[in-house]
């Protein structure tokens, strides 16, 4: 049915802000589109309609505010479904791909529901937009504002961290399966989980059919301020918006931060052989960069388009965006995928202030969030240190991640490299005036190897994505120690387990900040699969099995986050300088030699003695750090060490030995055997030890 309704000039003046407007016992929807020469709303009554029960012609007289179209809808309000239709030029060799059969998703869509219907007519029929009511009862909620320095980020997935029947929850696979292990999250210490995309991205392909890889991960936007209704336990449209806010709300009660991984780089609209679903059809030349006249996409995602996101209108939906996340949603910050994309100009090319990154530091709506970057990109952009010199970028530090596994690998060389990555990146980040809290370290991710998998394949093993094993990067720095894969044999075992706790230690002992993968404190696997994007089974899923199995190291890695929250020797917000500090006027920082003398840097023998001092009354007033003597043995053999002159009076007691058997692997109350001026250190492990107060010398003190 095609009608018109008619309304008072007054309401004309709601244009902004685009999408659907609830006010004045209607809904205004509000959509930007310079090329269109005509504009309709489609209006849905059922999830599963396949056409409209309503068409609305917008006036282009009097429905069209510069590039704006407006048009205000009376008795309608929440819980309303609808589309956008555009007419306009379809010239795909300049760029234009306005299709007048198209129903379209709206850019600012606040909820989607039902999934891609099937088609006998070639009219591809997305989820519909829900017009969304943003009230919430969020009774006093406010962001927690916890500094960055004193973060430990927990990256997980939202279904995949309940889907399992293991997990026991009512609500598997869902926002509120998270609320249930809430208790478990709070138990681990960690102060922030960073969730993988939660943004709206397609479940079903475009005909309506599963696809042969199903979208696992969810880096495949489809709507960027929709939560995704694939995690959401109820049926009823917009249900997810609900469930999204009761999560946040209970991480919030428990202490625990909420970070989004927001995909500002492309769309699941792909290329020029790609679906219109959306920006496609509204603005195709604004919303995407373009190459050859507008012929082709550029393509510095890897995944068929790149999102234009320094054209300001781009610009201004994403920090509506933001914002929309940060208030009507509550989270703490974002970590933007591809990042180094939004580094880029209209052209493609790499700028040395984007206004992008600055305006998004600088915006007062997100001052109170945490802002961190993938500095990188798919088109070989590489900004790791470099991505912004404003001190309230962070970035995800791959450098950490490749040293780091390569050191403990055996890799030789690496003691320099190793030393810089472990006092905080002094060479990526001092020199823009930034500081070690800009560093997120991580040794695993989302994409690649889990930690347990780190130490048992040496190559990938991803026949599971029916890709012939080719997908997935190659170079991962990893090694099974004597056998590919799972294996009896208790000698492999052993060491692997070492090397998991010496990666362990050395990341929650970093300056900088430590996050930690899903699962990775009880050897959680992939079965070797580094490429995971497309596995929805339990080769992605926690098997909550694991945490009783592996209780000892959840027990060893529970200890680290809480010696890391009550110390700050290893969380300092300024680079190290070797300036004498703390109770024993220790340098802040120095480097020995396995002998105790100075470091021979250039030593292919990846083995030396770390010592960070607790700092004075000015940075820790509660005097709760420690002074830690770290000692490193990452080669294959055995290894003497001597304790300094410069420390022996200082009194040390054993606080991780990463080649002890639990529970003498780490000691919560500092009461380990005392240290001794000469030691043996086993092949590929580390020994930690911490100063202790004369009172608690006998009986240690726990955190």
């Amino acid at each position: 049915m095609l009608m018109r309704y008619s309304h008072p000039v007054l309401q004309f003046t709601h244009s902004l802000p685009y999408g659907a407007i609830i006010h004045d016992g209607g809904v205004q929807f509000v959509v930007f589109s310079r090329s269109a020469t005509a504009m309709r709303l489609l209006l849905y009554d059922r999830v599963d309609q396949a056409d409209p029960a309503e068409v609305i012609e917008f006036d282009r007289e009097t429905d069209r505010w510069g590039d704006v179209w407006s048009v205000y809808v009376p008795g309608i309000g929440p819980g309303q479904l609808y589309h956008f239709q555009a007419d306009g030029p379809h010239d795909p060799e300049r760029g234009y791909w306005f299709d007048g059969r198209a129903r379209l998703i709206d850019p600012y869509a606040k909820a989607l529901a039902g999934r891609f219907l099937p088609s006998d007519d070639g009219i591809i029929r997305p989820p519909k937009c829900v017009v969304v009511d943003d009230y919430f009862d969020w009774e006093g909620d406010r962001h927690l504002k916890r500094e960055l320095s004193e973060s430990v980020i927990y990256e997980m997935h939202v279904r995949g961290f309940t889907r399992s029947k293991t997990s026991k929850v009512k609500h598997p696979g869902t926002y509120l399966g998270v609320i249930e292990k809430i208790p478990y999250l709070k138990s681990l210490g960690v102060t922030a989980v960073e969730l993988m995309p939660v943004h709206e991205f397609p479940i079903l392909d475009v005909t309506g059919k599963r696809p042969e890889r199903p979208n696992y991960w969810g880096y495949d936007p489809m709507a960027f301020f929709a939560p995704h209704r694939g995690y959401a336990y109820g049926d009823q449209p917009g249900c997810q918006v609900l469930e999204f806010k009761q999560m946040v709300k209970a991480l919030h009660q428990a202490g625990i931060e909420v970070i989004l991984d927001v995909v500002f780089n492309h769309t699941c609209e792909g290329n020029e052989l790609g679906p219109v679903l959306s920006f496609k059809g509204l603005e195709n030349r604004v919303y995407y960069m373009l190459e050859n006249g507008g012929s082709r996409f550029a393509n510095y995602s890897g995944c068929g388009n790149t999102i234009n996101g320094n054209h300001p209108i781009v610009r201004e939906m994403i920090f509506h965006c933001l914002r929309h996340w940060v208030h009507n949603y509550h989270v703490d910050g974002f970590r933007f995928d591809l990042a180094s994309i939004l580094s880029r100009n209209q052209r493609g090319e790499l700028m040395p202030n984007p206004p992008l990154i600055e305006a998004i530091a600088e915006d007062p709506m997100l001052a109170d969030t945490k802002i961190i970057a993938e500095a990188w990109d798919a088109a070989g952009a590489y900004q790791v240190g470099s991505f912004s010199s404003h001190s309230r970028w962070a970035e995800w530090n791959g450098r950490y991640r490749d040293d780091m596994r390569r050191f403990w690998r055996g890799d030789g060389g690496l003691v320099g490299a190793f030393a810089t990555r472990l006092a905080g990146s002094s060479d990526l980040y001092e020199h823009a005036g930034r500081a070690p809290y800009n560093s997120i370290n991580f040794i695993t991710a989302h994409d690649g190897f889990t930690l347990n998998d780190l130490v048992t394949y040496k190559h990938k093993h991803n026949e599971a994505n029916g890709e012939g094993n080719r997908d997935g990067d190659n170079n991962n720095n990893s090694d099974n120690y004597g056998v590919e894969g799972p294996t009896r044999r208790r000698l492999v075992n052993v060491i692997r387990q070492r090397q998991i706790k010496n990666m362990m230690a050395t990341l929650l002992l970093s300056q900088g900040v430590p996050m930690v993968l899903m699962g990775d404190e009880c050897r959680r696997t992939q079965r070797g699969n580094n490429n995971a994007y497309c596995q929805d089974n339990e080769i992605s899923w926690f098997d909550w099995r694991l945490v009783r199995k592996h209780a000892d190291l959840v027990r060893f890695f529970r200890t680290l986050v809480a010696f890391r929250r009550r110390c700050v020797t290893v969380r300092r917000e300024h680079f190290l300088t070797g300036t004498p500090s703390g109770p024993h006027q220790l340098p802040d920082a120095a480097w020995f030699a396995p002998e105790g003398g100075s470091v021979d840097w250039g030593s292919p023998a990846n083995a030396l003695t770390c010592l960070f001092a607790a700092p004075g009354p000015d940075e820790d007033p509660k005097g709760q750090s420690r002074d830690i003597l770290m000692m490193v043995n990452a080669t294959p053999e055995d290894r003497e060490f001597v304790v300094p002159d410069s420390v022996r009076h200082v009194p040390w007691r054993l606080f991780v030995d990463t080649a002890a058997e639990a529970p003498y692997d780490i000691y919560p109350k500092f009461d380990g055997p005392r240290i001794t001026e000469q030691m043996t250190l086993v092949y590929r492990s580390l020994r930690v030890f911490v100063s202790v107060r004369p009172e608690e010398d006998t009986v240690g003190q726990a955190f």
